[in-house]
């Protein structure tokens, strides 16, 4: 079932997911080669701490961490740990954190240094899929457009996306209804309503949109070894179009 969130509670999912916002800027900004990513993940915990807010996945099914950090052909759930990041990595920043009882999140990815071109058009066609997302998701359009805008776009590029993960709906709980794949056909699924809160993100690759586990459980990674980028915004369906929460 998809929950309608009142204007109150949009406020409300404003605010938890200004926090992520504002944390990843910070980590932005002290993300360097030499840095670990366990070093990453403790200031993320403790900056969240300071802003009144509890870590949305630490513990989360065991998760262990209260960031993901996935470097290079890691698509998601990079479990942080005693990797330092060297010049020319793409690094994957997701976190999320739960505030007055609602749930916030979002992700972004980063250059470290001096990266490929296929790298940096990596993240731009990324990016390009999530604003292309965005920009469907207005009352009367079906979910399924939100999909196939992700896909059409990042293909269209010459990439692929990845299936096996998805966006979903999100609010007292991090994961709600509906799923939202980063692929499929147009026009099909249900309405998007207002008052619906959405967290959009499209996982691209350069090479195979397969992916598979690591032995962790938790870190998936690109099944022939290329580059994976991955962004996310929450946003809420409004009748003046679609409000990103997650803005710093």
């Amino acid at each position: 079932m998809i929950i309608i969130k009142s204007p109150q509670e949009i406020e409300i999912l404003r605010e938890s997911n200004r926090i992520v916002a504002q944390v990843l800027a910070s980590l932005k900004e002290a993300i360097r080669p030499g840095v670990s990513t366990k070093e990453l993940d403790r200031l993320a915990e403790k900056l969240t701490r300071q802003k009144g807010a509890i870590p949305a996945f630490k513990g989360y099914h065991g998760y262990p961490a209260t960031l993901c950090v996935s470097v290079n052909e890691e698509i998601i759930h990079g479990i942080p740990g005693p990797r330092r990041l060297r010049e020319g990595d793409l690094v994957s920043l997701d976190m999320g954190v739960r505030y007055r009882g609602y749930y916030g999140d979002a992700a972004i990815t980063l250059p470290l240094g001096r990266v490929s071109q296929r790298a940096k058009r990596l993240l731009q066609v990324t990016k390009g899929a999530l604003k292309r997302a965005i920009e469907i998701a207005v009352p009367g359009n079906r979910l399924s457009d939100i999909s196939h805008a992700i896909q059409s776009y990042a293909e269209g590029k010459g990439f692929s996306v990845v299936r096996e993960f998805v966006g979903h709906g999100i609010g007292k709980k991090l994961h709600e209804d509906p799923q939202i794949t980063n692929y499929g056909p147009p026009h099909q699924g249900p309405l998007l309503k207002v008052g619906m809160v959405l967290a959009l993100e499209p996982m691209v690759n350069v090479g195979s949109w397969r992916a598979k586990l690591l032995p962790d459980g938790w870190t998936a990674v690109t099944a022939d070894g290329s580059l994976s980028a991955h962004f996310e915004h929450t946003i809420a369906i409004t009748d003046d179009g679609p409000l990103i929460l997650s803005r710093p």
